[in-house]
């Protein structure tokens, strides 16, 4: 297999921080056949109550994801790891076409093979509605800033 996205497992918690911190960036740029990349051919998913596998599903619910969820920006944050997994929290802010805010939190539990490549991702995610004004993610559309507080920093 020619396909190796380092870090390898197993993790440690520099390793698992710099694979969370490469999944915020390449989900922040909105990108689905970037995202899809990082994920075996074969991959499981559970996002929500919808049930995927594959990269070309992956792509194709992600290009769909990103349709509806405007002005998307996420971070991430290493909750646990060991071994090949690490369990991530999340929050994300996004608006619909009508203008409504929310943030969306959540939790994924990621397994990767021994090339990087994650092969499961479990993804528990709620929606919150809030007010503009309560947005608390404002960096320009992409990567979050080196210098943008992490979600422990903003009491997320």
């Amino acid at each position: 297999m020619s396909e190796s996205r380092p870090p390898l497992p197993p993790f440690t918690a520099e390793t698992a921080a710099q694979k969370a911190r490469m999944a915020e960036d390449a989900w922040n740029s909105r990108d689905p056949a970037r995202v899809a990349l990082a994920y075996t051919i074969d991959s499981r998913w559970r996002n929500r109550a919808e049930f995927l596998q594959g990269r070309d599903a992956i792509q194709t619910f992600l290009t769909r994801k990103w349709g509806r969820e405007r002005d998307y920006r996420l971070i991430k944050e290493v909750w646990a790891f060991r071994d090949n997994r690490i369990a991530v929290r999340f929050a994300y802010e996004w608006h619909d076409d009508s203008g409504s805010w929310f943030r969306s939190y959540g939790n994924e539990n990621w397994e990767f093979d021994e090339h990087g490549l994650m092969r499961l991702r479990i993804a528990s995610i709620n929606d919150l509605p809030i007010l503009e004004a309560d947005r608390k993610y404002h960096w320009p559309l992409g990567r979050r800033p080196d210098d943008h507080l992490s979600l422990s920093e903003l009491g997320l």
